[in-house]
């Protein structure tokens, strides 16, 4: 497999274990990028975007990155925050009134970034067209009960995640999260990252496709599936589904937990602004702000009682931790399912990002062995 790109001297390693992927770990299309000091030190891309025609993956190809959109979410939140314009700690009710329902007095956006609002879903069934609407998801949520009381425990907040904090960023700004998203950050850094991705985009994103060895998925009826799929609206993973991962008519809408697409140079491009500013830009995040972003909130078992998978979250972002090792305390990202990760770090100066359209299995070792050269590249040590 010839890969494109470039890594600069000192980072050969990272260069490496990208083209192992292809060679060693069945790797179909990948790209990695990775930011030191607001400057790209590694911008490599190969393989094939779609395996029915064979089209290649170029320098500029977008796929759907899944919950790395949250970490996309919690950097307009935390920009919000520095404006004075959000308080974390406050009443989500404060900003949305009509959230105000049924014990979510004083649920904070703190804990929704936390994943410990109570709120992991809205149990009411809607159709694709009202998930894909907004304004539905919304109303759903304003009339949900919270599962347990907000604060006191944790379940992942796949997609109501993105539209609690994403009404509260409409509610603020008057603009949708992935329309906010554009004009304060994306549109003035050039990213190719979007939550809500325009029609003219569609035709060059990669193809996901499933890979061999994913683990098998709980009961439809579990509460983690029911929160993946929005109470069976969603297929999940359901790749090639009418209303999947591959469906322009879900990735063209705005689903804020889940529905990012964009390039492994934009998200690197995102975390490296939030951690350093990039090329001579001011840092998007001020330190104190990341400090409050990092500070560790939740994780272990969850409320429904899933075993602990190893995640840390801070407000927003997941951590470093047994999950994924990436730098140190100082490290915040967000994974995509079946594979993509994207973090940052303003103690060493990174932002990083892998983006790949087969969707890895248990045991995946893709993104992990990049990261574990990174570490080595930039003094984090070893991840072992």
């Amino acid at each position: 497999m010839s890969h494109h790109g470039w890594a600069d001297e000192g980072y050969g390693p990272v260069a490496d274990e990208f083209a192992r992927n292809f060679t060693e770990r069945g790797e179909l299309g990948a790209a990695v990028a990775v930011y030191v000091g607001g400057r790209r030190v590694v911008d490599l891309w190969g393989g094939v975007a779609d395996d029915r025609t064979g089209r290649a993956w170029e320098e500029e190809t977008t796929l759907p990155v899944m919950s790395c959109a949250k970490a996309v979410i919690s950097v307009c939140a935390h920009l919000l925050v520095q404006q004075g314009r959000l308080d974390l700690d406050a009443p989500i009710a404060d900003y949305w009134p009509e959230f105000a329902r049924h014990g979510k007095e004083r649920i904070t956006s703190r804990q929704v970034l936390a994943h410990t609002s109570g709120i992991p879903l809205a149990e009411k069934r809607l159709t694709f067209d009202e998930v894909t609407s907004w304004t539905p998801v919304i109303r759903a949520l304003e009339e949900q009960r919270p599962l347990w009381e907000p604060g006191t425990a944790y379940e992942y907040h796949a997609h109501a995640f993105g539209f609690l904090i994403g009404e509260v960023i409409r509610r603020l700004t008057g603009l949708t999260p992935g329309a906010y998203f554009r004009k304060a950050i994306a549109d003035d850094l050039g990213l190719r990252t979007w939550i809500g991705l325009p029609e003219e985009e569609v035709p060059g994103m990669a193809r996901l496709v499933e890979g061999a060895g994913r683990p098998a998925l709980p009961d439809a009826d579990a509460l983690i599936m029911r929160a993946l799929t929005m109470n069976g609206v969603l297929p999940f993973p359901g790749l090639d589904d009418p209303h999947g991962y591959n469906s322009p008519a879900l990735l063209t809408a705005e689903l804020p937990g889940a529905g990012a697409v964009s390039t492994a140079r934009g998200l690197a491009a995102l975390h490296a602004a939030v951690a350093t500013g990039v090329d001579g830009s001011e840092r998007l995040l001020s330190e104190d702000t990341v400090t409050d972003a990092v500070r560790q909130l939740s994780g272990g078992p969850t409320w429904s009682g899933l075993p602990d998978l190893g995640a840390r979250y801070g407000s927003g972002f997941l951590l470093d931790s047994p999950f994924r090792r990436l730098l140190g305390p100082r490290s915040f990202g967000h994974s995509g399912a079946g594979g993509q990760f994207a973090f940052g770090d303003d103690e060493f100066g990174v932002g990083f990002a892998y983006t790949a359209n087969m969707l890895g299995g248990s045991g995946d070792q893709r993104a992990v062995r990049l990261i574990g050269a990174l570490r080595e590249c930039v003094g984090a040590g070893s991840a072992e």
